[in-house]
């Protein structure tokens, strides 16, 4: 679902009568749509405030409905429905994306299950939006994919009273790609409910959700195909030709969860001097995800392993996690939230395995108890927030604490800063693996992984977009492959890593033409070659609006222009889902362009574009990470239609 700025810091809010008509300025009303004669339409036409179609974030913060076409809209107009503007994409959709650059603003005192690679496209709960809307609402999206597949995700949702609404949305893709065995097939499949009371003492919302992550894998495109690749050879410009380190591998990741949040207001006091409110609340959140690579046979890539056929690793993470929350909400001191939370967690291999008279642990299990609290109020117009929670019991030591400090200092401009310091358990495949193959198993002891981060921003329509990161991590904990011809395997840095990453985005305009920038500058200070990023990423769109045919076509035709510098970009390790260091082969330093057009009629939505477009005559150099090639010239298309019922 496609959506604006955040608009308020509300929580659910009744369905406002729907005599209320559209007031919000540029925007049509949305009329219902009926079956039946012309006259029967016409008497039975609603409208309403594109203001009353809701959704409403993890963090309660509101937004509207968005249906207008922006170059922003452009940005997000692909796999991950979101701005991939520090991404770089594999040559096939739905494959992983190389990291350009990164951010450390959502602490955890807990770790993940790992497979960072495959997580791209994995909503966590944070990720998971409510909606409440007047009519049911649907929005359906669709975009032709590499070869032989497409991508579709389909919405609705709809509010069964003023106070209980559900959706349900699926998000399927399947590509076949250019090169030889690497088919993508992902699903996404998310029900989500919330519901308040007609006397606002109780107030739920939950979601399920299935999502699944396949891909064939191929292990990149061999040394010898390299030349070939790079040398333009006609014959290999069908990159079905290229060889590749071998064509028998799949790996998967599946999760499931169940998560429910629901509070009680216990005591309310409402008069012209004081609104308070005691609430007493919990959270449920049972979660498991499975991750396996399956092989046909060995390969030389990842070493010998105990059995030369029918590789198969399997490893799983199940979490049941519950939190009991008190909180207390005065006009004085703000909303003020007490928590206690219990999680218990398994994370386990599908054998047991024995070298030598050694015993390979085969799990990693526990119970961990945390504590911490919350804080929201406005003080003078800054809309202050804070977290914070520390692990008090179990074996998975953590704490975290993130502040932070919005101000609107007029219409136009908005300042903000915030602070994080995290400190937790590197995730579960650092510390423990087992593999078929001899080298890919470990029982590490590492320190936990210690974060401090310093955000600031300025927002401005008028003037620019600054976002400036300075992070310092401490026993950063990666996967090496460092050392040339020998296996990835879990490291701890014991230096300190310093990061900053500075980050501007302006719009120029003049008449109906417009040149969007965004550049971002980084620099790492490190002991060796652990923490790379490319020291300049820029995107430069100069593009055309207008509208035609009296008006009801909206034009936008633009070219893109992307590039980042040369460094070490990490490799991909299809075997554990991972990313690794290396320093042997560097990637970037070459120009891509991508020219679109853009249309809107009414509320659809239509998208085309010829990406990048310069593949064949800028040199056959680009990839997006070692032996791993980006994607040749490629003419793609779509729409997306929303409707209102």
């Amino acid at each position: 679902m496609t959506i604006s700025v955040a608009q308020a810091q509300e929580k659910f809010q009744p369905v406002p009568d729907k005599k209320q008509k559209m007031s919000q300025k540029g925007e049509e009303p949305l009329d219902r749509q009926n079956n039946g004669s012309e006259k029967d339409k016409t008497a039975k036409r609603k409208e309403y405030d594109i203001n009353l179609y809701k959704i409403i974030t993890h963090d309660r913060d509101t937004m509207v409905i968005d249906t207008s076409l922006t170059i922003e809209k452009d940005y997000k107009y692909n796999y991950l429905r979101k701005d991939d503007f520090e991404l770089m994409p594999f040559s096939n959709l739905g494959q992983t994306y190389n990291s350009l650059g990164y951010t450390f603003d959502r602490p955890s005192a807990f770790p993940s299950i790992g497979m960072r690679a495959k997580h791209f496209n994995y909503d966590e709960v944070e990720d998971v939006t409510y909606f409440n809307v007047p009519t049911p609402t649907t929005e359906l999206f669709f975009k032709t994919a590499m070869e032989q597949g497409q991508l579709l995700d389909a919405f609705i949702t709809m509010n069964t009273s003023k106070r209980m609404n559900f959706s349900i949305a699926y998000k399927g893709m399947r590509s076949l790609g250019k090169y030889q065995n690497i088919l993508s097939s992902t699903g996404n499949f998310r029900l989500t409910a919330n519901y308040r009371t007609k006397n606002d003492r109780y107030a739920m919302r939950a979601h399920f959700y299935s999502q699944d992550v396949l891909n064939n894998e191929n292990g990149g495109i061999t040394d010898e195909a390299v030349l070939d690749f790079q040398n333009g050879v006609e014959e290999f410009l069908d990159r079905s030709r290229l060889s590749v380190a071998f064509q028998d591998a799949e790996n998967i990741l599946v999760g499931k969860r169940y998560y429910l949040e629901h509070d009680y207001k216990i005591v309310r006091r409402k008069d012209s001097l004081r609104d308070n409110n005691l609430r007493v609340g919990h959270t449920f959140n049972y979660e498991t995800k499975y991750y396996i690579y399956n092989q046909d046979r060995e390969n030389a890539q990842f070493g010998t392993s105990y059995v030369p056929t029918f590789i198969r690793d399997r490893s799983q993470l199940r979490k049941l996690y519950n939190q009991a929350s008190l909180s207390y909400m005065t006009k004085t001191f703000g909303d003020v939230k007490f928590k206690a939370n219990h999680t218990k967690y398994e994370y386990f291999f599908d054998k047991i395995l024995y070298i030598g008279s050694n015993v390979v642990p085969n799990k990693i299990e526990g119970d961990v108890v945390a504590v911490g609290g919350e804080w929201r109020h406005t003080i003078a117009g800054i809309d202050l927030r804070a977290d914070l929670l520390a692990n008090v019991s179990g074996e998975l030591g953590g704490n975290y604490f993130k502040g932070r400090a919005n101000y609107d200092l007029n219409d136009d401009i908005n300042l903000g800063a915030s602070i994080v310091i995290n400190s937790k358990a590197p995730n579960f495949n650092f510390l423990v693996n087992q593999s078929d193959y001899i080298d890919y198993n470990w029982r590490s002891d590492f320190e936990n992984e210690r974060t401090q981060s310093l955000n600031f921003s300025l927002k401005s329509k008028k003037w620019l977009n600054a976002d400036v990161s300075f992070t310092s991590l401490d026993n950063y904990t990666y996967f090496s492959g460092l050392t040339a011809d020998a296996q990835v395997s879990p490291q701890q840095n014991e230096d300190a890593i310093t990061y900053l990453k500075v980050k501007v985005g302006k719009e120029f305009r003049y008449g109906k033409f417009a040149l969007n920038n965004t550049v971002m500058y980084q620099k790492v200070t490190q002991s060796g070659d652990v923490f790379n990023v490319p020291e300049l990423v820029t995107r430069n769109t100069l593009y055309y609006t207008d509208k035609w045919f009296k008006k009801a076509l909206f034009i936008q035709t633009g070219v893109t222009f992307s590039y980042f510098t040369e460094y070490f970009g990490n490799a991909y390790s299809p075997l554990l889902g991972e990313f690794y260091s290396q320093n042997q082969q560097k990637i970037g330093g070459f120009p891509r362009f991508d020219v679109f057009i853009n249309a809107k009629v009414r509320r659809t939505r239509i998208y085309f574009k010829l990406e990048h477009l310069n593949s064949s005559f800028t040199g056959y150099n680009f990839f997006s990470a070692p032996n791993q090639p980006y994607r040749d010239f490629l003419v793609r298309f779509g729409v997306v239609w929303n409707f209102f019922s």
